[in-house]
């Protein structure tokens, strides 16, 4: 996985255990592309505080998913319900009960509703 796209999965996640600092500092550098300097500028603080920060912050949010693995259990549930969708895609081709087909519909429906969340 990308390492943009993994730290602002895991700053959702986690986010709010970081200290306002470091989830500041990730949120402007990974979800709103600030370059440090200009982080260091939002923030009134340093480069260097900024790069620490960052580098604290991501061990952190790294350390969290190791303990907890939420985003690795959030990723298997998506795969699992796509797949899901797959099999029911495939059983709705050979139904031809009208009331069959409209329950099969309702499931796709709340699978892929699930994984829009």
């Amino acid at each position: 996985m990308k390492e943009l796209f993994k730290v602002s999965l895991l700053l959702d996640f986690y986010g709010q255990m970081l200290t306002k600092r470091q989830y500041d500092v990730l949120d402007l550098y990974y979800n709103s592309d600030y370059t440090l300097a200009e982080i260091a500028e939002e923030l009134d603080i340093s480069r260097q505080g900024v790069h620490d920060n960052i580098k604290r912050g991501k061990a952190a949010l790294f350390e969290l998913e190791r303990k907890l693995g939420l985003v690795a259990r959030f990723s298997d549930q998506r795969e699992k319900a796509s797949e899901v969708l797959k099999i029911l895609e495939q059983i709705e081709s050979s139904v031809t009960d009208s009331r069959d087909r409209e329950k099969l519909s309702r499931a796709k429906l709340l699978i892929r509703s699930m994984m829009e969340d």
